[in-house]
């Protein structure tokens, strides 16, 4: 029987209400509950918080989806759809759509994401201008944007201004590079991805672009391959590469060693992480929108995490399936995967995703008012207005969705599959090719109740590989297209589910497990004589060890009677696990070459792309990077990311940190893991002529991390001046790297995020603050610290301007008394120098000198 909803209340909720209602809701779960409410909770603008808990939001969901329902025939009631989305059980509209959807407080967009571009390849300044306001315009709406730079010509190419040839594409990466980290999202930085063809002549720089520090942060880079470089490489050839690219009468071309460039590529992914790859020609060929190119659906680039490639002025809104609710049984011998509920499902999915279409329009009817009704001239405004105009026409005219999933890897272990074995990769394949046949089956049938996307064309399509699958697959289904038309030009994708996965507690996206179990300190108070002591480190602190288990890996300890409150020792630990469906299973086991098989595999049941990561150790040699990519083309993947662990900080837990956590190899003052919360001290001070402003995240009243940068700027922080304390807080962006936020109470007790610190200073000051934080969450003496920092050898002056900006925040906390090594009195020259106050003083003369 559906669940009765009622109307949402409208009375407000401190930051704190919310949290622990949250908390509740999630199960004493801390990270899902601060996720939900800092990202997903309904608030304004002042802070003020209008759901308490995530059922309040899934209402306020319901309530519009059933609204647009009520325009169709057969329409879902409220109370169906909230049964469907309640506790992130089965259906997860994905970030924008779970915002925004009945959000009045916010002039934005449903969309996650963008792709933009100049129909007519301008490479002109005002052409390359325009996407640089377009992409700005999309970001400060809350989307991440893609864009190709194919059309820009080659360095050295003439042109006819003041400059005569061109600098080619690598200013222009770090123009729109330096305008994402300049928007904010609702304290969050922007989504960028930029893409170019190995066929253009300055592929090769754009391929180093990132390998410079601090160079294109702002951005992920991807090269669009075609299948005549790759059989290049594999017969060991030469390519011709042209601008414009791939013409017959190019104005510029030259030729190169595939093999050499290939390399290059490979060594870069293997040292940084990026470039990732594109297939273009697969995915032009299977691209179903690609169809109707001539008509403006030619795909040129991707969004940010690559799983969704779009054409110029189109955008899509993302929905995930929650595999593990299906298993029925999970985790015993006789569990099994509910087929029939998943196939009624997957349909309410596609239905759900149209009815988020019809109020993306509305959403963007009102930024196209709020647009027309700005103060702005008419000139300034031109832009952005007809970049909502284009906008809105694709999504009327092609009306794209995403359905994707999550949970795959809990989904497996719960039917007793081992993630990447044969059994699971053919497993995996049924599932995605259920969820293709049932999603164009309910596109077909609303086609039949509300019309056909306004360009269905049946004849355009005959030869597309991904629909003759689908003819093969279900031929009723084909015919019935044929007669009734689709809803939607395309249909899926398998984006990365970061927050979604935290909310339900599962494994993210296709992935599997990334450990099932781990441990982690808490430092015991000396006083408390019933505190278990499991160590104490070398200078005489006592801690305590507990073991944190993965959601759906205790579910299967406490149905298989395994005590989950105990104090496990290592052996133990690895006993149970080894015991366990996630055993040799997680992100580090899984055999790379199948991993990309399966990817491949699933591929050709996924219309857009799949996002996903291939984990290697830090080990690994620059050949298997080569092979693996190697192997991803043969296979039949759209596109492959590596991330070699260490190569690039920031983006997942390493292996071997948790090993060391778990062998007590390295016993310091503080926890080797960082808390997820740490008390923040705010200090203020003043070089030459600049505010510069530290964060200062302390345990136990000792500094463990410093963030430190320009303050009261437009490129800095802006914090109320009285605002001296507060919490640093660790979370995880949406592609899984961290961030670092930091949260205060205002005047009128309402808690408020400023999220991404990291990304709110100059990234060269980021890299220095890492090194000087890592000296300090190690143990070393404030005093040490200080002097390591004074020591750095900069060439820049605004870095030397930070590096004394941290000696001084850091002085604050050396203890009265305290020797400064290897420093001599400016005065006296004597060595006898002291701290006091956070000032060094000469014993000899009495002279102090601060900063």
């Amino acid at each position: 029987m559906a669940t009765q909803v009622t109307a949402p209340a409208s009375q407000t909720y401190s930051q704190d209400e919310a949290f622990k209602a949250s908390l509740k809701y999630f199960k004493g779960d801390d990270l899902a509950a601060r996720v939900w409410v800092n990202k997903y909770a309904l608030k304004d603008s002042d802070g003020n918080i209008y759901e308490k808990t995530p059922d309040d939001m899934h209402r306020r969901i319901a309530k519009e989806l059933a609204r647009i329902e009520a325009r169709y025939p057969n329409p879902m009631s409220e109370a169906e759809v909230f049964d469907l989305i309640r506790d992130f059980k089965y259906i997860v509209p994905q970030g924008s759509p779970m915002a925004g959807i009945g959000n009045p407080y916010q002039v934005g967009s449903l969309s996650n994401c963008f792709v933009i571009g100049n129909d007519g390849a301008s490479d002109s300044y005002g052409g390359i201008m325009k996407i640089d306001q377009e992409q700005v315009q999309l970001m400060k709406r809350r989307g991440g944007v893609g864009h190709d730079l194919s059309h820009i010509r080659p360095k050295g190419s003439g042109v006819k201004n003041s400059a005569l040839t061109s600098t080619g594409l690598v200013p222009f990466m770090e123009r729109y590079s330096n305008s994402t980290r300049e928007v904010a999202q609702d304290g969050r930085r922007g989504a960028l991805m930029l893409s170019v063809s190995i066929n253009h002549p300055d592929a090769e720089d754009f391929i180093d672009a990132k390998m410079e520090q601090g160079k294109v942060t702002g951005a992920n880079v991807s090269v669009r391959i075609d299948d005549g470089f790759m059989q290049a490489v594999k017969d060991q050839k030469k390519y011709t590469q042209k601008y414009p690219i791939f013409s017959k009468n190019p104005l510029n071309q030259k030729e190169i060693e595939a093999e050499k460039l290939w390399k290059k590529i490979v060594h870069n992914a293997w040292k940084s992480a990026e470039p990732g790859i594109l297939f273009w020609d697969t995915i032009s060929r299977e691209s179903v929108p690609d169809s109707y190119a001539d008509l403006g659906y030619k795909t040129v680039s991707t969004n940010p995490c690559g799983e969704i490639p779009l054409c110029p002025y189109d955008s899509c809104r993302l929905l995930a399936i929650n595999l593990f609710s299906y298993v029925e049984e999970p985790f015993t011998k006789n569990a099994s995967f509910n087929f029939d509920l998943f196939k009624k499902h997957v349909a309410k999915a596609q239905r759900i995703m149209d009815d988020i279409i019809d109020l993306e329009l509305e959403k963007v009817d009102a930024i196209l008012a709020k647009i027309e009704s700005d103060p702005e001239s008419e000139e300034v405004k031109n832009v952005e207005h007809n970049l909502w105009l284009n906008i809105k026409k694709k999504a009327q005219e092609g009306r794209r969705t995403g359905i994707g999933i999550t949970a795959e890897g809990d989904m497996l272990a719960a039917l007793g599959i081992k993630y990447g074995s044969e059994k699971g990769n053919e497993f995996s394949v049924e599932i995605h090719k259920t969820i293709a046949i049932e999603a164009y089956r309910a596109s077909v049938y609303a086609a039949k109740e509300r019309g056909a996307f306004p360009i269905f064309d049946s004849e355009r399509e005959k030869e597309n590989p991904f629909i003759l699958r689908l003819k093969e697959a279900d031929e009723k289904l084909y015919y019935d297209m044929l007669e009734y038309g689709r809803r939607n030009i395309a249909l899926l994708t398998i984006a990365p589910t970061g927050t979604t996965s935290l909310m339900t507690q599962t494994t993210s996206g296709i992935e599997p497990v990334f450990l099932p179990v781990y441990k982690r300190r808490r430092k015991v108070n000396p006083n408390d004589k019933d505190a278990r002591v499991d160590f104490v480190d070398e200078v005489g602190d006592s801690w305590e060890e507990y073991v944190v288990f993965h959601h759906r890996f205790k579910e299967w300890m406490k149905i298989n009677g395994i005590a989950t409150d105990k104090n496990y020792s290592q052996e133990e630990l690895n006993e149970i696990v080894a015991q366990s469906p996630y055993y040799q299973a997680t992100s580090n086991d899984v055999d790379w070459l199948n991993k990309v098989r399966m990817q491949g595999a699933v591929q050709k049941w996924v219309d857009h792309s799949i996002s996903v990561t291939i984990n290697l150790p830090n080990d690994v040699n620059e050949e298997l990077v080569g092979d693996l990519y190697l192997e991803a083309w043969q296979a039949g993947c759209k596109g492959v990311t590596v991330y070699r662990d260490g190569s690039r900080s920031g983006v997942l837990i390493s292996n071997e940190e948790n090993k060391e956590e778990e062998d007590n190899e390295t016993l310091t003052a503080f926890p080797t893991k960082r808390p997820q919360i740490l008390e923040a001290d705010i200090v203020r001070f003043q070089n030459n002529k600049e505010k510069w402003i530290a964060f200062i995240g302390l345990i136990e009243g000792k500094p463990y991390e410093i963030f430190t940068g320009i303050a009261d700027d437009e490129d800095g922080i802006l914090l109320p001046r009285w605002v001296e304390k507060g919490l640093i807080i660790k979370n995880r962006n949406d592609d899984g790297s961290s961030r670092y936020d930091f949260q205060y109470q205002n005047k009128r007790g309402y808690k408020t995020t400023i999220e991404g610190l990291s990304h709110k200073f100059d990234p060269e000051y980021w890299n220095y603050a890492k090194l000087i934080s890592t000296t300090l969450r190690y143990g070393m003496p404030i005093e040490k610290a200080v002097e390591l920092t004074n020591s750095l050898q900069l060439d820049s002056a605004s870095i030397n301007t930070w590096k004394n900006g941290v000696a001084r925040a850091l002085k604050r906390y050396v203890a009265d008394g305290t020797v400064a090594r290897k420093q001599k009195c400016d005065n006296c020259n004597s060595s006898e120098l002291i701290y006091q106050e956070g000032c060094l003083t000469c014993k000899d003369c009495g002279s102090s000198k601060c900063g």
